[in-house]
């Protein structure tokens, strides 16, 4: 358990799931947590637990003001925070055509323009002190995709493709980011959490029907290996303590199955058209 050299850290989401696992394990430690959410009075007891440690704001990431503000104060308050941790997000489930219009902005405005709003305003902050991480919570459908779940993963390749172009921005600055993957784990990501569309019978017998059952009730037997959310935290923890800090970071048996079969599939496509793509090249 770390006892010496606080880190100061930065979070958002941290009423439930990674965010609170985060927070509760950096407390514990010795660490220093700048926790944000939208509902602060759900942190009432670990405030009261570590009233030196920790510092809570409310923050909704799809106000874009509001997120300037509170990492303003956080900074101004706190001094120097070395760890970013982007984390607050939720998933909207639904084939494209069952979703509704609000359904898909909202989707967008949380897990995509909320978070590269959130790692705009942080980022002077960094230059300026000198470096910091920045770890962001992507997922293992940051690198595949199910049916049903299209416009999530729209979010996350996209939050994906983001950081590939943000790192080597502020590299030079000594800001080191890393691209957070977790496989299926027991939090709240199909529960209380998630945002259902009404589906359509047209969908029943379709691939996007089918996942949406096995989501909501797994076959008997089928149960996927659910990974623990505590050590996906400790996990996190580990890397943004390491002097490298891996650029992704996959979580969950699941996740590395998945993720290195579709990328093998990606390549092998690729090789296969090797002739006719090099052959469109004078």
């Amino acid at each position: 358990m770390k006892t010496s050299n606080p880190t100061t850290w930065f979070i958002t989401g941290t009423s439930s799931g990674f965010g609170r696992q985060l927070t509760e394990q950096l407390l514990a430690r010795g660490d220093r947590v700048a926790a944000t959410l939208r509902k602060p009075q759900a942190l009432a007891a670990l405030t009261e637990k570590y009233p030196d440690s920790l510092w809570v704001r409310e923050l909704d990431v799809t106000d874009t003001e509001q997120i300037r503000t509170v990492v303003a104060a956080a900074f101004n308050e706190l001094g120097r925070i070395d760890v970013v941790v982007s984390n607050a997000g939720y998933a909207v489930f639904g084939a494209a055509e069952e979703l509704s219009d609000d359904q898909i902005h909202r989707q967008i405005e949380t897990n995509v323009i909320g978070s590269v709003q959130l790692v705009r305003a942080v980022t002077p902050h960094l230059r300026s002190q000198g470096g910091g991480k920045v770890l962001q919570l992507s997922s293992m459908g940051g690198q595949i995709a199910f049916p049903s779940l299209s416009v999530y993963h729209l979010s996350k390749w996209a939050i994906e493709g983001f950081f590939e172009g943000y790192a080597p921005e502020v590299a030079p600055f000594g800001i080191r980011t890393c691209l957070v993957e977790p496989g299926s784990a027991a939090t709240e990501f199909g529960g209380s959490s998630a945002s259902w569309a009404p589906a359509l019978d047209e969908y029943t017998d379709t691939p996007a029907g089918h996942m949406r059952s096995m989501i909501l009730s797994p076959p008997e037997g089928q149960e996927q290996p659910i990974g623990d959310p505590t050590r996906f935290a400790e996990l996190m923890i580990d890397a943004a303590d390491s002097d490298e800090l891996p650029p992704r970071l996959l979580l969950g048996a699941d996740a590395y199955q998945l993720v290195s079969d579709a990328l093998r599939a990606r390549l092998d496509a690729v090789e296969k058209q090797k002739p006719l793509t090099v052959s469109a090249s004078s």
